[in-house]
């Protein structure tokens, strides 16, 4: 069943709150860009898809706003390269691929 996804735009994060914990998609805006800059599941909600939820949801935020994603974080970038179809509802700012 998928996780509510709110936006939190005073922490400038998607957020899915479960079990007591916060998983996040941290986001900067920039000049018609969402910049994806870190997603972060805690361990105790791992493996439940909450990373790809709040990659879809920054999607929707990009579609919504009509902005380009730059995934610089390299979860949400991989996420985005092994869904094609989901990340051609944007324009996506592949720049550089991040180091490590």
């Amino acid at each position: 069943m998928p996780s509510t996804v709110t936006d939190n735009p005073g922490e400038h994060r998607l957020e899915i709150h479960a079990d007591g914990e916060v998983a996040e998609l941290v986001y900067r805006t920039r000049a018609g860009r969402l910049v994806l800059v870190h997603t972060e599941v805690p361990d105790a909600l791992g493996g439940r898809g909450l990373g790809g939820e709040l990659v879809r949801a920054a999607i929707d935020k990009a579609a919504h706003d009509g902005t380009t994603l730059v995934p610089l974080c390299p979860f949400a970038r991989g996420w985005l390269e092994r869904h094609p179809v989901e990340a051609s509802a944007v324009p996506v700012d592949w720049g550089a691929a991040p180091a490590g």
